[in-house]
């Protein structure tokens, strides 16, 4: 009787968790609409006259909101709590994609490029605030499942632009100002709905006091971690020493006792999640851990974005210089269907980078093999984007961009709260994707420019017109070559970062077994 009755408050808590997840992966499938900018950036440019270079600097707008809103988003979650987040990031997709629809509608009639940029910032702000709320909440709920609990948002956010360009495709087939138009009420109705569902469970929950935690001579107020790790290991070899770890490589839906927040693992000392660090904020640029990500994670991630902005520009010059006469329905359709497969091959990218993270680290792996797997596959990419001519064959950019931009960001948010902690996590993932905005915004830019020298004008009988490049992939192959670069030095950073991680191990290793030596 005592045991059921000190397992329903665990139970609650437990689905309430459960929840949650379910309701940030409803947000993050609201929030990765900006992937989705090649399904009618083609088709919106040339209707409104733009170049490839004007496109590509609206698009960088999406990206800048997206990734230079971190620390203040994260700032406002940390202090006011998750919720507040989400109900900023559904205004301003809203506020971002509803003038986006008017002004294709207009054909761009009293809408400047500066205009069409403030209203793409929104979109990135919209997506960057709502979606980093929901990380927070997962990655603080899940401590020791931390990759698995935030693989569903993150996988949830690579799915979106899939998402939402096939229901498009349903609703209003080969129609961009209908796209536009679901991408304003649906993604503020998806945002503001998960709002409604999404919290922290506060740290002093009652099952975080349920048996096991409660024994003679265990003291939840000591405030040293190491301290309290060392303490529970002495415990854990004098009175456990016939009993396994079942729960440190269980499923995150297996058990609601199986890990709870605040419960302190049974590791050895040598683990590397030994030490709780908690470390934001100014302390964050002090810390060498945090350059270390901070640079593999702008390697790496202005190669992605370089293609997921122009997938639909590459499809454009393809299949103008594969078969010209091919119509423009039918090149708008390729397009949807590679945003489609990079979205997709994302969503796969990061639910198994999430969850293949924690069995390395539940293995005494490293989760920096999966950044590894990740540099490779972009290298692969870029070959890829530098020799293909077939447009029948493009899959296999599309795809294998959408495998390894999936991969990058399905562990990052893990190795951030490992680093530096979760109670910060909401700043430290906002400094964290400050990264991209110059990587990004450079390789754009490069390409958007490679592009337009490669480019001619086309008028048509009514005023209007467009820009076509026929050579193919001359059209942009140069700038490939540059992110090619910045692939190969990804491969071998994220090598350098296991060995850094492996030598500091055993420093600490080390410096923990000389007290016991005295």
């Amino acid at each position: 009787m005592v045991f059921q009755a000190s397992a329903s408050p665990e139970q609650s808590h437990y689905k309430a968790r459960i929840v949650s997840v379910v309701a940030g992966t409803l947000i993050a499938l609201a929030c990765g609409t900006n992937y989705g900018f090649s399904a009618w950036a083609p088709s919106f440019a040339e209707r409104l006259n733009l170049s490839a270079t004007e496109i590509n600097i609206i698009g960088n707008a999406g990206n800048l909101g997206m990734y230079a809103m971190g620390i203040p988003a994260g700032l406002l979650i940390d202090s006011k709590g998750p919720r507040w987040g989400v109900l900023l990031g559904c205004i301003c997709l809203a506020a971002g994609y509803f003038p986006l629809h008017r002004a294709y509608e207009a054909a761009g009639n009293g809408y400047s490029v500066g205009l069409l940029c403030f209203f793409g910032f929104l979109t990135g702000v919209g997506s960057c605030s709502a979606f980093s709320a929901s990380i927070k909440t997962c990655a603080t709920n899940w401590p020791r499942h931390r990759g698995t609990a935030t693989a569903f948002p993150l996988s949830g956010f690579g799915l979106s632009a899939f998402l939402f360009t096939f229901v498009s495709g349903f609703a209003f087939p080969d129609d961009t100002a209908g796209l536009l138009l679901l991408l304003a009420v649906g993604t503020f109705c998806m945002v503001f709905t998960g709002m409604l569902f999404l919290r922290i469970l506060p740290a002093g929950s009652p099952y975080e006091a349920v048996p096991a935690d409660e024994r003679p001579g265990f003291s939840r107020n000591d405030s040293n971690p190491m301290r309290r790790t060392r303490s529970q290991h002495r415990r854990h070899a004098s009175d456990n020493s016939g009993k396994g770890d079942g729960d440190e490589t269980s499923s995150l839906v297996s058990s609601p006792t199986a890990s709870m927040p605040g419960d302190i693992s049974d590791r050895k000392p040598n683990s590397p999640h030994h030490a709780h660090t908690e470390i934001t904020g100014f302390a964050l640029v002090k810390s060498p851990k945090f350059w270390q990500l901070f640079v593999m994670l702008g390697l790496l991630c202005g190669v992605g974005l370089m293609s997921i902005n122009n997938i639909g520009n590459v499809a454009k010059a393809l299949w103008k210089h594969y078969d010209d006469s091919v119509s423009k329905d039918f090149v708008q359709k390729r397009q949807l269907m590679h945003v489609g497969i990079i979205s997709f091959c994302s969503f796969l990218g990061r639910l198994s980078s999430g969850i293949g993270s924690d069995w390395l680290m539940h293995h005494h792996g490293s989760r920096f093999w999966t950044l590894v797997a990740s540099a490779c596959i972009f290298t692969a990419a870029q070959v890829v984007g530098i020799t293909l001519q077939n447009p029948h064959e493009l899959f296999l950019l599309s795809g294998l961009t959408g495998l390894a931009y999936g991969a990058l960001f399905g562990v990052y948010p893990a190795l951030v709260a490992d680093a530096f902690g979760p109670s910060g996590m909401g700043i430290n993932w906002g400094a964290m994707t400050l990264a991209p905005v110059l990587s990004g915004n450079v390789f754009n830019l490069v390409y958007g420019s490679v592009l337009d020298k490669h480019s001619n004008f086309h008028g048509g009988p009514d005023g209007g017109g467009e820009t076509v490049c026929g050579e193919g992939r001359d059209c942009y192959a140069s700038a490939y070559y540059l992110t090619l670069v910045s692939s190969l030095v990804g491969v071998g950073w994220s090598l350098w970062c296991i060995r850094h991680e492996k030598v500091q191990r055993l420093r600490e290793s080390r410096a923990e077994e000389r007290p016991h030596e005295g």
